[in-house]
């Protein structure tokens, strides 16, 4: 504005100098030096530490922050770089500008750290400096790693983890939701034991943390103790061991309930017979008569806990023969359900008798005439309830269909290897129970199916390709049995083989 009204302005320009040693022109500053004869002249790193020896446990990748924290982190982590940092003696006395690693071999135990400083010296001149930091390993296993290696089999808390049912399939599952997220990291041992897994750590803390993911995922309860082990009088030191009993709801998915009649009332006069439609750290419910749903949180039900009528191990094959949809579709969280009256027979009385049920169903969008399904059979069932016989004038349906059936196509697949895989947990299991270990792989391959047929259920579940699967021209043909989508699958890291890219995990 000034030079628009016609006024003199004197341009501000910075005087240049000669270096007062190398006579190099510079920018005029402080000391009337260039940088390169400033760090020659001052040294602003001098007084800082280069060279640190730090304590590094090779068991768990942790290291020590004095006095007596160990911090896990691994190589050239933000972690790992803050730890660094931090360790340093008088770096308060400069401003740290950027700090990154050096790249060492990892078999060196050494860290490098480079550190740009900068620091006000001669007249209020600011200097910049970088330098590298050497840190140097000293392994040195920690306490509970130095407790474990001197007796495996020591633990401080033990998670009893059980469900009273005649089944695993819960196990299965909640096996792949503890792979998924690493729950059970920092478990010294895993063992099978009858209804249920035992969990053993090290640490209290550990335990406390792994019995709270479980309660994220299932609805449970839980109590626990402890134990006097030793008790030093004179410093009053005590060392206790931990049990953790948590105990799962024995509701599964697939489950045909009678709700109480205070819990049908408390729900909307739901049911009184549902399906429990999926377990998470809820019970979903379903009335397979009206499409009615609701959820059950843990404290809702063990506030009056309750049973079930008849479970997935009591399923009856019937085939469909004939079909009306009676209301349009209808969308429940993730799954779709149709009311539809349909005709079925027992597969079982085939050329016996003439036996035909008119029942109402929710699989109204999946089933045709022809189709088989599985359900249960109400009319040879033998109920004895106390719940069931407190509704008086219930008049209860035939049969209860609970899934398409895709038996007969999976025939022509048996023995076939699957083009995917899961992982397992490193449990101890008794293998002088043979035909426990037989009823366990049945009872696995049941639940590969219901993983196939049920997108729902391994939305949460790791699944990884199966390096052995070839396809065939029979097996791709084949569409109508349900199948784990190529693109829902993962690579396999598999460290010991030299495959490039197909290592690397999606």
């Amino acid at each position: 504005m000034a030079e628009e009204a016609g006024q003199f302005i004197v341009r501000q320009t910075r005087g240049t100098v000669l270096c007062c040693k190398c006579g190099v022109l510079i920018t005029a500053n402080g000391p009337n030096m260039c940088e390169k004869c400033l760090r020659s002249e001052v040294d602003i790193t001098e007084g800082l530490q280069k060279h640190v020896i730090i304590s590094h446990c090779p068991e768990c990748n942790s290291y020590l922050q004095p006095p007596r924290t160990w911090i896990k982190a691994e190589l050239e982590s933000k972690e790992l770089l803050t730890f660094c940092v931090k360790r340093l003696k008088n770096l308060n006395k400069v401003r740290l500008v950027h700090a990154e690693f050096v790249w060492t071999e990892p078999h060196s135990k050494r860290i490098k750290v480079r550190l740009r400083i900068q620091k006000e010296i001669l007249n209020g001149f600011i200097a910049e400096q970088a330098y590298v930091v050497e840190y140097v390993q000293q392994e040195h296993m920690c306490e509970s790693c130095s407790r474990i290696q001197a007796n495996p089999d020591q633990w401080v808390a033990n998670v009893q983890l059980r469900q009273h049912v005649s089944h695993r399939r819960t196990f299965f599952y909640l096996e792949q939701l503890i792979l998924k997220h690493d729950a059970a990291v920092h478990a010294i041992k895993i063992k099978q034991m009858d209804h249920g897994i035992d969990f053993f750590f090290a640490n209290r803390s550990h335990a406390v943390k792994f019995v709270d993911f479980i309660g994220k995922v299932t609805p449970v309860k839980s109590r626990h103790d402890k134990k006097l082990v030793s008790h030093d009088s004179k410093s009053n030191n005590q060392n206790f061991k931990y049990t953790f009993s948590v105990e799962i709801s024995p509701i599964c998915r697939e489950d045909l309930i009678c709700l109480p009649l205070k819990v049908a009332v408390g729900l909307g006069n739901l049911g009184p017979l549902v399906i429990c439609r999926k377990v998470t750290n809820s019970i979903a419910l379903l009335d397979p008569l009206t499409l009615r749903h609701c959820f059950l949180d843990a404290d809702q039900y063990w506030r009056s806990s309750f049973e079930s009528l008849l479970t997935s191990r009591q399923l009856v094959e019937y085939i469909v023969l004939d079909v009306e949809v009676v209301s349009p579709e209808v969308n429940i969280g993730d799954s779709r359900y149709t009311l539809a009256d349909a005709q079925v027979a027992r597969v079982s009385d085939f050329g016996k008798n003439d036996t035909i049920f008119n029942i109402r169903t929710h699989l109204g969008h999946l089933l045709s005439p022809g189709d088989y399904a599985l359900g249960y059979d109400l009319y040879r069932a033998n109920i004895n309830d106390m719940e069931l016989e407190r509704y008086r004038g219930l008049i209860l349906p035939e049969a209860i269909l609970i899934k398409k059936s895709y038996e007969e196509k999976r025939q022509k697949k048996r023995g076939k290897p699957r083009s995917w895989k899961l992982k397992s947990l490193n449990m101890e299991v008794d293998e002088t129970r043979n035909r426990e270990e037989e009823k366990k792989d049945v009872e696995y391959e049941e639940f590969l199916r219901d993983l196939e047929e049920n997108p729902e259920l391994r939305f949460n579940i790791s699944l990884y390709r199966n390096r052995d699967y070839q396809p065939s021209i029979a097996s791709t043909a084949d569409g109508d049995v349900p199948s784990v989508p190529l693109e829902e699958l993962l690579a396999d890291l598999d460290l010991s083989e030299d495959e490039g890219g197909d290592d690397m995990t999606e």
